[in-house]
């Protein structure tokens, strides 16, 4: 991937039009993005941090939970590729990423009264569905508001401010959980106090984002669904190729949490282990935090094809690191400590340049058309790989599980760093 212009003081649309870009890269737009991605992240990850432990309690099995996690990536999926369409058909982006925010940030309250499996299925589809319309909308206004040479800057402190929420988020979690597991009626119920208690972050970054984010005009674009598809140009769906194999390995972190709580659970109990499991939740995530703007501001400098591959390398190795704590029995915190810890890392490759890849490949006017692809193939491979790891752990063995999770990633790499 060649590096982005050294001096792009405006862009050309497809139809000829001279666009001026802003000089500053850490501008109220990006501060109120990263601030919003912040307080939903707050919200989502009390959830995420708590989940597996709650199933756990209901008696749910690890088949369930990657159906859950994967039906749920799929409605995003679905949400994805229409709401980015849409909203450069529309010539209005704003909207759609504030209502997204406000349904995202409002189901996580639904778990607190699920008795089983197929309630917390409803909830999450709901609260994916928000993910998915607000995700493109939201990441078209983040490239329009710096300058091409600052896309990975801004790309990388938007997702810094998503992972911080994602460290704040289970750090709420397990302080609540250890504090209400003392002064519980039952063994659900400090969940779900929990649940209920994420509708304050929830509603609070919806009101964020419809204060602090101003919207630039741009021309609409007049394309029919197929046809915006087809405008966008080969080497991003060769991009969007290696992207997606990567995908189908790219298994829900929630796993992982289950991973390490049921390997630690014969030593310190259930509860004991889910608090530790989301300790080492909040690791990952403090990783994930800190690596996501150095390695967007690096892309800006190198180039970002070449680390998005490495980065993608580094997940082959984390699904190794799994299937290497069920082979030989490494139920310690040290070791899961380091493996989560890298699990947080790639997500930071993956997560800060695939989007600024995409504003590097794809003319402003198709831009969210493009982010809501990257969101459908990001979403398939995510349904693949959590049905298929939760199935595979649950017939065979989590080996095998992470063991298919691990070819497939390893050759999504592979197909990235072929790219030109």
């Amino acid at each position: 991937m060649s590096k982005a212009n050294a001096n792009p003081v405006s862009t050309t649309t497809s139809e000829g039009i001279a666009a001026k870009q802003p000089s500053a890269w850490l501008n109220r737009n990006v501060f109120g993005m990263g601030l919003t991605s912040l307080l939903s992240d707050v919200g989502h990850e009390m959830v995420t941090t708590v989940l597996p432990g709650f199933l756990t309690a209901l008696g749910v099995s690890a088949a369930a939970l990657g159906l859950v996690e994967g039906l749920a990536d799929g409605m995003a999926t679905l949400a994805k590729l229409v709401s980015g369409w849409v909203s450069d058909r529309a010539g209005r982006r704003k909207p759609i990423a504030v209502a997204g925010y406000f349904l995202t940030g409002s189901t996580g309250s639904i778990f607190a009264i699920a008795s089983g499996w197929p309630l917390v299925l409803v909830g999450r589809a709901v609260g994916w569905f928000g993910r998915g319309i607000r995700a493109p909308a939201r990441n078209a206004i983040l490239a329009s508001s710096v300058p091409a040479e600052s896309l990975g800057k801004a790309f990388g402190f938007e997702r810094a401010g998503d992972t911080l929420g994602a460290i704040l988020g289970p750090s709420i979690a397990v302080a609540l959980l250890t504090h209400l597991h003392y002064h519980a009626s039952g063994p659900t119920t400090p969940f779900r106090i929990i649940f209920l208690l994420t509708l304050i972050p929830g509603l609070a970054c919806g009101l964020v984002f419809a204060l602090l984010v101003k919207e630039k005009t741009f021309r609409p674009s007049q394309a029919r669904f197929f046809a915006a598809l087809r405008q966008l140009p080969g080497s991003y769906r060769r991009f969007l190729v290696g992207v997606g194999v990567f995908g189908m390995g790219d298994f829900a972190h929630t796993l992982m949490i289950l991973a390490a709580t049921r390997v630690l659970m014969p030593v310190h109990g259930l509860a004991h282990a889910a608090e530790i499991a989301a300790l080492l939740y909040i690791g990952h995530n403090v990783v994930y935090a800190a690596a996501s703007y150095p390695v967007g501001a690096l892309s800006d400098r190198i180039g970002r094809r070449g680390l998005l591959a490495f980065g993608y390398l580094i997940g082959v190795l984390t699904a190794a690191g799994v299937i290497a704590t069920f082979m030989w029995r490494l139920a310690t915190v040290p070791y899961l400590l380091v493996l989560f810890a890298v699990g947080g890392l790639y997500l930071a490759f993956e997560e800060s340049l695939e989007g600024t890849i995409t504003a590097d490949l794809v003319a402003p006017e198709v831009r969210g058309t493009a982010y809501g692809l990257l969101g459908a193939v990001n979403g398939v491979g995510d349904v693949a790989a959590s049905i298929v790891v939760g199935a595979l752990w649950t017939m065979f063995s989590p080996t095998a599980a992470f063991g298919y999770a691990a070819v497939a990633m390893l050759a999504g790499t592979v197909l990235v760093f072929r790219v030109r």
